[in-house]
C-alpha cells in the first residue's frame, strides 16, 4: 500500500492504487451503496424498508413517505465539494498516513489547502466514530 506522487508534466498527483478501481465516478457511487445499504435500506424519514431507484445513479426513493437518498448522504463524502474519485484517493491516504499535512494533499492534488483541511477533519472525525469508522475501513480496505 504505498502512494506515489506522479507527475505528468505539470504538478503532482496522487496515485495510491486506487486509479484502476474507482477511474470513474459511478463506481465510486456503487461501492458507496454497496456499503451503506449491505443490511437493507430503511428510511431515514418513515422507517419503511422499500424503496425504487431515485433520480441519481444509485439514490434510492421511500415507496412510502416518497424520500430520495443519494448514497453519499449521511457519509465522509456529503456534500463534498471534491470530485468523489479524488474524494477516495485523499481518504485512502488520509486513512493510510494520517500525520500527512493538508498543505501536501493541496499540493498533490491541486485543490485548495482549506477544502483540503476541511475534508481531512470530516475523515478524522468519522474515524473516531467507532461505526462510521468500521463502515469507512470497508470501503477502504475493498481498494486493497
Amino acid at each position: 500500500m504505498s502512494n506515489n506522487i506522479v507527475t505528468s508534466g505539470k504538478a503532482p498527483r496522487i496515485s495510491s492504487g486506487t486509479d484502476t478501481i474507482f477511474a470513474d465516478e459511478e463506481a465510486c457511487l456503487a461501492l458507496l451503496a454497496e456499503e451503506k445499504w449491505r443490511n437493507g435500506f430503511v428510511c431515514r424519514k418513515c422507517g419503511h424498508d422499500n424503496f425504487c431507484h431515485g433520480k441519481k445513479p444509485f439514490s434510492r426513493r421511500c415507496t412510502r413517505c416518497k424520500t430520495e437518498e443519494s448514497a453519499t448522504a449521511h457519509t465522509a463524502f456529503h456534500r463534498c465539494k471534491i470530485p468523489l474519485v479524488e474524494a477516495f484517493q485523499i481518504a485512502f491516504v488520509i486513512c493510510s498516513n494520517p500525520e500527512i499535512s493538508t498543505y501536501e494533499i493541496s499540493r498533490m492534488t491541486e485543490i485548495r489547502q482549506m477544502t483540503c483541511w476541511k475534508f481531512k477533519s470530516k475523515i478524522q472525525e468519522c474515524l473516531t466514530d467507532e461505526t462510521k469508522a468500521k463502515s469507512l475501513k470497508m470501503i477502504l480496505n475493498k481498494i486493497d
